[in-house]
């Protein structure tokens, strides 16, 4: 996994008040080549996340956030991303959510477009807004 591609002291898992998790991140533009068009992946590594949230991998990019579109590069300002808030299915205590996240290695976040994987990295950062 290349870590860099993601700027970890912006990169975190966000409990919010309503029992949703939100992942937010920056993209490291050193990393994408040139390219102005890119999609993320967020994987989910671990099983009772995966099922909490019901889904083991988000494609942030294609039709759950923009309609099947890439998401472009912004000059200047950086590609800071908020994903929509996810609903856990399933009750997770905060210790828990915390555990899993810190110990990073059940959240990976993956940059690419059609034709190549421009990084790989890790989530782990937590906080709540509880």
């Amino acid at each position: 996994m290349d870590q860099d591609i993601i700027v970890s002291k912006y990169a975190e898992a966000t409990l919010t008040k309503n029992n949703e998790l939100q992942f937010k991140f920056k993209i490291n533009e050193d990393y994408l080549n040139g390219e102005d068009m890119f999609k993320v992946k967020v994987n989910i590594h671990d099983e009772k996340l995966a099922e909490a949230l019901g889904a083991e991998e988000i494609i942030y990019g294609e039709e759950e956030v923009v309609n099947g579109e890439y998401l472009e590069v912004k000059k200047n300002g950086g590609n800071y991303i908020l994903m929509a808030p996810l609903p856990l299915n399933i009750d997770l205590h905060i210790a828990e959510l915390e555990k899993m996240i810190a110990e990073g290695n059940a959240v990976s976040i993956e940059v690419f477009n059609g034709k190549e994987v421009f990084g790989r990295g890790y989530l782990s950062n937590f906080s709540t807004e509880l």
